[in-house]
């Protein structure tokens, strides 16, 4: 069994980028979505709750506050995420967001923090779920917890190299088995202390004034926002669906809307629901034990559904739904991180081979550094939730805070094509930037020791070798269109109408890619050195179909156009100088394989056929040029070489 069949059967058959249907099986309807989506922010009342309610300590009457605080920012900071939906409904969220309305540098300080985050959700999520699931199990179980995380990263890892919608389909009966569970334990467990439900009010008032005269109402202050900005990590996912609106079904804006009124809802009522649990509840922490096992432990049996052996058992289903929605919403990692890192590198911030898809049309490389790096966040941490709350929701409030700034930058800037409209809207902005950057602020300020100072550390360094490539990209840009511009000049001739070539006439095969300039110096090179020597001209030029052209609107259509002038101009060239010249094009998600197909078929067609194409030689190549370009041409001359096909490559120096 070869390779390609091994492949077929662990990730599926591949799928054609360039049918229309394909892509409409692909595109995520609004509940799907709000799975596969909004399973991150869903997910985040197994940890965010629990960390706000511990950061009050024995002021637990506190907790009616921070209940309602935390469903009101969900709220605030979902509606302030529609306008971004709004104004960018290709999708790009944040990154997008900051670079066009802030600045590239503010862009790329969004986009590190954003890839930061998408792998620390699938770090954070896996730790959690299977916290959550040895909250049931012996405590002689706790130090296989991180092998146990590894293996469900990998098995995320192939779940998503099968396609997203696929991921998602399967994980499915998991989110709607916690949405049930959960909304019947906190309806039970409230109505159940429905007697105490009127004093609680008057009562949190009297306690939390008793507690001023004690420390102060600065220190009630302090005191509530550090609990509040501690459990930053419930509005984590909330940027979801903005960042991906490209993967959402038709109209997206619409779509991407509606998912974001179930994620918000369904947030708001388990997040601030859970911590009116505690508070009723009277919750305390257990060792081994989640703030969730416990207090679900005691609302399930105070319900008298059967004896201890019963409810032992709904208590497993009940954090077996957890841990398992904790998976999905890891798997929202695997869908936004790479989604992220394909715009990033569209801009050229990071290699372009984050572009490209795979056969099952999901960025792979971008899915496999998603994991990479998860896996080693989990082994450096030892998978400490606590730790990771706290890199993971600097992270994602440096996002939130960003991009906010830009949306008030925005509508500041264009109040006056807005009318009164800009105002209402700008408000809204500036209250969700207040918010995300005071909890940012607390954050870095109470956590720095604790794991603040590596979120920036980490962001930096993503930052700086993102500069480094860029730069290293921009000088490449450089010397080709110098290249282009020398080759720019080389006239036309005077012979009108086209020239057929002769199959049986020795050919000159020409692999030629965007740049004019490198196929005409293969051309007139291949001219100076056998001059008279080939009959036809003959030009292949194969595109990638990438996560740019495949999720953008009409560009896949740009594309073709593109390609066509392209060979039109060489093919025209050729004809102009009554030269035989024709042309091949091929789109799909591996250019290698493309042109190796299309050179087999014009082999057979020429028999006569010589391949030629150029590649760029660098005066310091080394592994860091190797890894930024993917050396497509050494690929393609080895798959030719092994049909018995001659291919010369010629070099480019820039």
């Amino acid at each position: 069994m070869n390779n390609k069949k091994i492949r077929e059967i662990i990730l599926g058959k591949p799928l054609d980028p360039m049918k229309s249907a394909t892509r409409h099986s692909m595109v995520l309807v609004a509940f799907l979505a709000w799975v596969g989506l909004g399973a991150d922010g869903l997910s985040s009342s197994a940890y965010g709750p629990e960390e706000t309610f511990r950061a009050l300590g024995t002021h637990t009457h506190l907790g009616l506050t921070m209940a309602i605080a935390t469903a009101v920012t969900v709220f605030i900071i979902a509606l302030a995420y529609n306008q971004v939906i709004e104004l960018f409904p290709t999708g790009g969220g944040g990154y997008r967001v900051a670079t066009k309305l802030v600045g590239p540098y503010m862009g790329l300080a969004s986009g590190c923090a954003l890839v930061l985050d998408y792998v620390l959700t699938i770090a954070i999520s896996i730790a959690s779920g299977v916290d959550a699931l040895a909250s049931f199990l012996p405590l002689g179980f706790q130090p296989y917890k991180l092998w146990a995380e590894a293996f469900f990263i990998a098995l995320l890892i192939v779940m998503n190299l099968r396609g997203l919608k696929e991921a998602i389909q399967i994980l499915l009966p998991i989110f709607l088995g916690f949405v049930a569970t959960h909304l019947l334990l906190i309806v039970y467990g409230i109505m159940a202390h429905a007697s105490h439900l009127p004093q609680l009010v008057p009562a949190t008032i009297a306690e939390t004034g008793q507690l001023a005269r004690s420390i102060g109402w600065t220190g009630v202050a302090g005191m509530l926002l550090l609990a509040y900005s501690q459990g930053g990590g419930t509005y984590t996912g909330l940027e979801a669906v903005s960042n991906n609106v490209n993967l959402l079904a038709e109209p997206r804006v619409r779509t991407g809307k509606i998912t974001m009124l179930y994620m918000a809802l369904s947030l708001a009522f388990t997040a601030a629901g859970i911590i009116l649990l505690y508070l009723l509840w009277d919750a305390h922490p257990v060792e081994g034990e989640t703030l969730n096992a416990t207090t679900f432990k005691a609302i399930i049996a105070s319900a008298g559904l059967g004896g201890p052996l019963l409810n032992q058992v709904l208590l497993v289903i009940v954090l077996a739904f957890e841990a398992g929605l904790l998976f999905v919403a890891a798997n929202t990692g695997f869908l936004g991180g790479p989604s992220v890192l394909s715009n990033m590198a569209a801009d050229s911030w990071v290699p372009h081979k984050f572009r490209y898809l795979s056969t099952r049309l999901v960025t792979e490389n971008g899915i496999l550094v998603m994991g990479v790096a998860a896996l080693a966040i989990l082994f450096w941490t030892a998978g400490k939730v606590q730790l990771l709350v706290v890199l993971y929701s600097i992270s994602v409030f440096l996002t939130f805070a960003i991009s906010l700034f830009g949306l008030c930058r925005y509508w500041w800037q264009s109040r006056r094509e807005h009318g009164l409209r800009w105002l209402r809207r700008f408000l809204l902005s500036l209250l969700g930037f207040v918010i995300c950057a005071g909890i940012l602020a607390i954050l870095l300020v109470e956590r720095f020791a604790e794991g603040g100072w590596a979120t920036l550390a980490i962001i930096g360094a993503i930052a700086a070798l993102c500069v480094l490539i860029r730069n290293h990209y921009r000088e490449t840009k450089r010397a080709i269109q110098s290249v282009d511009a020398v080759f720019a000049s080389q006239p036309f001739g005077q012979h009108s109408g086209p020239v057929e070539p002769d199959p049986q006439a020795h050919t000159a095969v020409f692999i030629v890619g965007s740049s004019r300039g490198g196929g005409l110096h293969a051309l007139l090179w291949v001219q100076r050195m056998f001059p008279g020597h080939f009959k036809n001209f003959v030009f292949v030029n194969a595109r990638t179909v990438d996560a740019h052209a495949y999720g953008g609107e009409g560009a896949l259509e740009k594309m073709r156009e593109d390609a066509a002038e392209t060979l039109e101009y060489f093919v025209d060239f050729c004809h102009s100088h009554s030269m035989a010249a024709s042309s091949y094009i091929s789109f799909g998600t591996d250019a290698v394989d493309e042109v190796t197909r299309m050179c087999e078929q014009i082999s057979r067609a020429y028999p006569h056929a010589i391949f030629f194409t150029s590649k760029l030689i660098f005066a310091s190549d080394n592994w860091f040029t190797r890894l930024l370009h993917n050396q497509a041409a050494l690929a393609v001359q080895r798959r030719l070489h092994l049909e018995g096909l001659q291919m010369v490559i010629l070099p480019m120096k820039v």
